[in-house]
């Protein structure tokens, strides 16, 4: 079995997909991920328009064929007439996982009354290569950065949990490579039984 976490990044965005600025998305994943995975890893990105089935075609296609475990989307879940990615990530998915989305706003309201706005959602897809894991993200670094580590007091203690602590565990349950995280960025939770020895 191939421990190495394959994640898929996917920027929506009109006007970074046709070059009239530059995306701010992938960079800002990519760059949290490299701080907060303490596993293998590596990564497969789009950036793409706001177009409902070119969205559905691109999460088939690293969910089914290039076989991510993990699939983060930026971008397109406002009220806009042109925000569509929740709509193709329910199209393509098979089990809803609403939490994900619920602690997304939550996070976010902390900043910002027009969290309520936003319209992200979790979602597992099945396929013949195993199951992944396909979340929305906010489309803005600093909102992204928010709803994955969550918010530590002055104290540095966590008051509110970002939703990244859940993921390794639900990699877990859906047949994933076994994920493990640096604490000072985001501490994976897991049940007592689930947990495994620290790697050598």
């Amino acid at each position: 079995m191939n421990d190495e976490l394959l994640i898929g990044l996917v920027s929506i965005s009109d006007r970074a997909s046709s070059g009239v600025y530059a995306d701010q998305g992938i960079p800002a994943l990519h760059d949290w991920f490299s701080a907060a995975l303490a596993s293998p890893w590596r990564m497969e990105t789009r950036l793409i328009p706001d177009e409902q089935p070119a969205i559905e075609q691109t999460l088939i296609e690293l969910c089914d064929t290039v076989g991510c475990h993990l699939v983060l989307t930026t971008g397109g879940t406002g009220p806009a007439l042109r925000d569509v990615t929740p709509e193709a990530t329910l199209a393509v998915a098979h089990k809803l996982m609403p939490g994900f989305g619920e602690q997304m706003r939550q996070i976010s309201l902390h900043f910002v009354p027009t969290a309520i706005l936003s319209r992200q959602i979790g979602v597992i897809r099945q396929h013949a290569r195993g199951a992944s894991l396909i979340l929305n993200l906010p489309g803005q670094p600093k909102s992204i950065k928010e709803t994955l580590t969550g918010l530590k007091g002055q104290d540095g203690q966590q008051d509110v949990q970002g939703i990244f602590a859940a993921v390794p565990y639900c990699l877990d349950l859906i047949g994933g490579p076994y994920i493990e995280t640096n604490d000072a960025i985001v501490k994976a939770f897991r049940p007592k039984s689930a947990l495994r020895p620290p790697a050598r």
